[in-house]
Parts: structure tokens; C-alpha cells; sequence
């Protein structure tokens, strides 16, 4: 029997949390490059703090919008160690594209590589996280759906990571951020679009078998994680600072084909 899914069961709440998440965790990471481009000697540290604030903001962005997500008539469940990894996988690849361009430019061909990298760490994050799904029944996915949301995640991937060194004043950041997480949710909802369930039988749902409570508790994490980020970069001296008003002008990446200073 062919299940009928909802994305959206909270209404708009779970759609607007779930964009909340993948801007905020844009915003950081952008952030944290500046602050990388321009303090050469904690490059390292400011970059990793981008990584796995970028990371957790898209990965909490998947799981609020799942908050959202029913199948009538079946219960949701949720493996705990492939909900984990997911998390893992999305911040490693995500840190491998930000160091990949914050330490060698952005040029075409470190672009491209460091968003094939980054997005396939987001589109596995999905995988993941929907293997994760226990149900009465099998998931199917429409194939060209899936094509289309795997070269639609590469593509953001490398407009994020090329904003990452190319936009560094706060206001184009922050703008970059909000378009930026439209592409990130709404590439979520587009890849759910591809999903079919088949239930094998009709489950009797109660308050236990909810997979809310469990969501909540792996969001804990995550959440508390872009908090801490947040106020690491925003009690940062560079916050309201203008262009190249304090530090001067920043080395650029090797490999970078920009001439001028990092501002």
C-alpha cells in the first residue's frame, strides 16, 4: 500500500525553523572565513569553528524540517548510530571544502573540488538520514529527483564555499546567508519530493513510537553548538569592524586568483 506522506505536519513552523537553522549556520561559517582571511595565525581554528557550525546548521535544518515529516498510518523511527554518522559525515566534508578554499583560494579548479566535496557530504548527510528512518515499509526514490537535488546541492555547495572568501563585509555576508539558506531548505524539500513509501501493514501510533522526542534529543547538540559559535563570533572585535578597519588587508590564499586584498 502506497503511504501518504506529509513534509509539512507543524504547518509552516518546521519549514521556517529549518531555514532559521541553514542561514544561521551559513552566516557563521562565512563569518568565521573572514575572520580566518584575516588573522592568518588562527586560520586553522577559525575555519574549523565555520565547518562545524556550517555543518550542524545544515544538518538541524534536515532534522527540524523531519520534525515536520508523517506518514499516515505508520510509525517513525529513528537508528541513533546513522543518525550520528550523519552528523559526522556532513561536518568532515563540509570542513574538507572550507579548508580546501581557505587555504588554497578560489580558483575554478579548487572551487569546483571543494564543492564536489561539500556537497556530496550533504546530499550523504540525506542518504543517511533518511536510511535512518525505520518504518513498516520501503522507501523508493524517483531517480531523476535525486539527480537533480545531487547537482542543485553541488552547486550551492560552491556558491557557499566561493562567498566564503569573496564576500567579507558584514552586510553582503549576511545577505549571501539568507539567500544561501532558501537554497539549503529548499533543496531539502526538493529531494523529499522524491520519496514513495510502501507500508507492508498499519501500525498503531502512540506517544512512544514518536520520533519527536527523539529528534529533540540529537537536536540538543547541534543547537547548543551554533549558540556557542555565535556568541564566540559575535563578541569577536572584527564583528562591526568595516572594511580591513583593524587588521589591514589580509594575505590572500595561496592559489587565489584575486589580486586585491582581502577586505
Amino acid at each position: 500500500m502506497t503511504a501518504t506522506i506529509s513534509n509539512f505536519d507543524y504547518g509552516p513552523i518546521t519549514p521556517i525553523a529549518a531555514y532559521v537553522m541553514a542561514t544561521t549556520g551559513a552566516a557563521l561559517g562565512l563569518r568565521c572565513t573572514t575572520r580566518s582571511l584575516r588573522r592568518p595565525h588562527h586560520r586553522a581554528r577559525w575555519l574549523a569553528l565555520g565547518a562545524v557550525s556550517f555543518g550542524c546548521g545544515i544538518w538541524a535544518m534536515h532534522f527540524i524540517a523531519m520534525v515536520g515529516f508523517d506518514v499516515e498510518g505508520a510509525a517513525i523511527r529513528y537508528d541513533r548510530d546513522q543518525t550520528l554518522l550523519s552528523l559526522v559525515v556532513v561536518i568532515v566534508c563540509v570542513a574538507a571544502g572550507m579548508f580546501l578554499v581557505g587555504y588554497r583560494g578560489r580558483s575554478p579548479l579548487t572551487l569546483m573540488t571543494a564543492g564536489i566535496i561539500t556537497g556530496n557530504g550533504v546530499v550523504t548527510m540525506h542518504g543517511l538520514g533518511m536510511n535512518a528512518i525505520k518504518i513498516d515499509g520501503s522507501l523508493h526514490y524517483d531517480g531523476r529527483i535525486v539527480i537533480f537535488s545531487f547537482v542543485f546541492t553541488i552547486v550551492i555547495a560552491t556558491a557557499a564555499l566561493w562567498a566564503a572568501v569573496s564576500l567579507h563585509a558584514l552586510w553582503t555576508s549576511i545577505g549571501a546567508s539568507l539567500i544561501m539558506g532558501v537554497a539549503v531548505t529548499g533543496m531539502h524539500y526538493i529531494g523529499m519530493t522524491a520519496l514513495s513509501i510502501q507500508l507492508t501493514g498499519r501500525t498503531t501510533i502512540d506517544e512512544s513510537t514518536s520520533n519527536l522526542g527523539f529528534l529533540m534529543v540529537m537536536l540538543a547538540g547541534p543547537l547548543a553548538v551554533l549558540l556557542i559559535a555565535t556568541t564566540i563570533v559575535m563578541f569577536d572585535p572584527d564583528m562591526l569592524i568595516g572594511d580591513g578597519d583593524q587588521d589591514g588587508a589580509a594575505p590572500t590564499p595561496r592559489g587565489s586568483d584575486s589580486a586585491h586584498p582581502v577586505r
